[in-house]
């Protein structure tokens, strides 16, 4: 790994002193006031910093917003993310970037290079999750705070078990990762376990600094308030919740990452996903074995 300068440095030891979770909390009451121009005016300015295209989003004036957090978990146009059709693929569950993909050596996963981190830590020390994924494939999705924040089903799935893992609230930028080891099994959140014709699938939210919160569908916010210990949900017979492929699953409230974790020989990730690929929702992620 390359020397990182003394700013890059600095920039690594702010993470480890700010107050995360005021910070976090403080960019939630904020994000969900409804201010009328001064929010117009914000909403505005961010979408100009970070060059979001506004003509796929559902509503494309700044105007129809009343809080950043409705317009920062907008819903796009119908079609503006086809859904790969192909009945032996899974598609990717959110927009973004890459940061790491491949094959889960035993129970290790690659963070960025020179960085590793176990499922047992990834999962809050669920062994019988822990034994599912050994030697399975893995893909980690990093969403910038100019991406589309809703994810996706990868594939039809049947949702079993999930899991809220309180933790650190680290940035989970490209530089980050590459710095704060085991930054994923330390930061809060959310494990989502379905069974699929890919067999058992795992697809987790990953919180970090500003995330001011994380949601689900069938629960709605998971975080706020948050809790100091681990919380399990299952779902069965008449609570069993159904998601076929394609249709939005939760959330983040500010930029995030998604890990989806699939057992051994049931997927092949897709040849042309690599580090720091772009990626889109619904585009072809990996293949049925």
């Amino acid at each position: 790994m390359n020397p990182i300068s003394y700013w890059q440095r600095l920039k690594v030891a702010f993470q480890y002193v700010m107050p995360q979770i005021y910070m976090t909390q403080a960019a939630g009451w904020l994000a969900k006031q409804k201010r009328g121009a001064v929010t117009h005016f914000v909403i505005k300015a961010f979408a100009k910093k970070y060059n979001i295209d506004m003509s796929i989003a559902e509503k494309e004036k700044f105007s129809d917003y009343a809080s950043f957090n409705e317009f920062f978990i907008r819903p796009l146009k119908e079609n503006a993310r086809p859904i790969n059709q192909n009945p032996t693929a899974l598609c990717c569950p959110a927009d973004g970037r890459v940061s790491e993909c491949g094959h889960i050596d035993d129970d290790r996963l690659l963070q960025a290079k020179g960085h590793f981190f176990s499922l047992n830590d990834l999962l809050a020390e669920d062994k019988d999750l822990t034994e599912t994924f050994k030697n399975g494939e893995f893909i980690t999705t990093y969403l910038s705070p100019r991406d589309y924040h809703r994810v996706h089903m990868p594939c039809d799935g049947t949702l079993r078990k999930m899991i809220y893992v309180p933790g650190d609230l680290f940035s989970v930028n490209p530089f980050l990762a590459k710095h704060v080891p085991n930054l994923f099994a330390r930061n809060e959140r959310v494990i989502c376990v379905f069974d699929t014709e890919f067999g058992t699938m795992v697809q987790i939210l990953v919180g970090a600094t500003i995330t001011a919160s994380i949601g689900t569908v069938w629960a709605g916010v998971i975080n706020p308030q948050r809790h100091n210990e681990v919380k399990v949900w299952t779902y069965e017979g008449e609570s069993a919740v159904k998601l076929s492929k394609g249709q939005e699953m939760g959330w983040f409230q500010l930029g995030s990452t998604v890990i989806n974790l699939f057992q051994a020989g049931q997927v092949q990730i897709a040849d042309h996903l690599s580090i720091d690929e772009p990626v889109r929702m619904g585009e072809i992620l990996a293949l049925k074995k």
